[in-house]
Order: structure tokens, then C-alpha cells, then sequence
């Protein structure tokens, strides 16, 4: 579906993705985090999240990265929540993971790889939310039992039904429009 490219492959390609994919992130992370969840911290249902998790697996880890750090920093400077370095370089992690299977995607429509695209922005959900809250035990002085219960579980729990939700609908899309551009 995209260009192709090698896994750790950074050029200008990969800044301008970045660079769409954080605004476009930053600026749908800003609109919804009038819905918070009810728990500590800023913590809100973010459909946005899909979009982190396409950029990084439409067009690699670097794009997934850039995607993530910088969209989640606009977002949470827009919302005038400040920055928080862990919590963006979480959601940093977010992005990239899934874009490691980047390559490994060929049709954003199959079922197998709209399946293989979730399992691994699962994944990489997992690991930034668990980072950004096993993070507050240091920044902020939260025991690990709050950083699990009340910053991790319902972050991660929230953002994969959100990717669950969008992914696929971004994900197929996206093919359709490659495929009319192609005609």
C-alpha cells in the first residue's frame, strides 16, 4: 500500500509522515480529551489513538515515534495540560512498536493484516501505557499499585477499544483510496 521501505529506514520521508501524522494526532488527542476517564491524572477516551497506531504501521517505527512523541505533546500543550516527557515518549513507544511490522503489511483490507495491525498496536499500547505509568512512581511519587491500577489499566483498556474501533475503518480507508488513486 505504501512506498516500500526498509524497517529502520529515516530520511525525509519519514519527517513528513511524522510531522502529518503529529499534527493530525496532536490536534484529534486535543478534541477529545474533554472526555475524561474517572480516574487520577489526565487520562481520557482518545480515539485518536488510531490514528498513532496507522501512521506507525502505514509507514514504520520512526513515523510510529515522531507520530506519537510529538502529536501527544501538541495535544497535551493545546489541552494547556503542560508536558509531561514520559507520557509522550510513552505514547512515542505507542507508535513505533506497531510500525515494526510495517513492511510485513500488504493489503491494508485483508482480514489477516487489519488483525496482525491490531494485535501489534496492542502491543504497543501496552508497552508505552505501562512505561508512561510505571514512570509516575518516579515523577510523581505514585505507589506502583496506583501506577497499575489507576494509570495503566484504564489507559491501555481505552485506547484498545478505541484502535479496535478505528483502526480497521482507517486501515481499509486508506486501501481504498491508494487503489481509486491507482486507477
Amino acid at each position: 500500500m505504501t512506498e516500500p521501505v526498509t524497517t529502520w529506514q529515516f530520511g525525509t520521508r519519514e519527517i513528513k509522515y511524522g510531522a502529518i501524522g503529529a499534527v493530525l494526532y496532536g490536534v484529534f488527542s486535543w478534541a477529545s480529551n474533554i472526555f475524561p476517564l474517572p480516574v487520577v491524572g489526565n487520562i481520557t477516551f482518545r480515539p485518536a489513538v488510531a490514528v498513532l497506531i496507522f501512521f506507525g504501521t502505514a509507514y514504520g517505527p520512526w513515523v510510529g515515534l515522531l507520530t506519537g512523541l510529538l502529536g501527544n505533546t501538541l495535544g497535551d500543550w493545546v489541552t494547556g495540560w503542560g508536558f509531561s516527557w514520559h507520557v509522550s515518549l510513552g505514547h512515542g513507544l505507542m507508535g513505533m512498536i506497531p510500525g515494526l511490522v510495517s513492511t510485513t503489511i500488504s493489503d491494508f483490507r485483508a482480514v489477516h493484516d487489519i488483525l496482525k495491525a491490531i494485535g501489534w498496536g496492542a502491543a504497543g499500547l501496552g508497552v508505552g501505557r505501562l512505561f508512561a505509568a510505571l514512570m509516575e512512581i518516579f515523577v510523581s511519587g505514585a505507589d506502583l499499585q496506583t501506577a497499575l491500577v489507576n494509570y495503566f489499566l484504564p489507559a491501555f483498556l481505552g485506547d484498545l477499544l478505541m484502535m479496535a474501533l478505528f483502526l480497521p475503518i482507517l486501515m481499509i480507508t486508506f486501501a481504498s483510496v491508494a487503489a481509486h488513486r491507482a486507477r
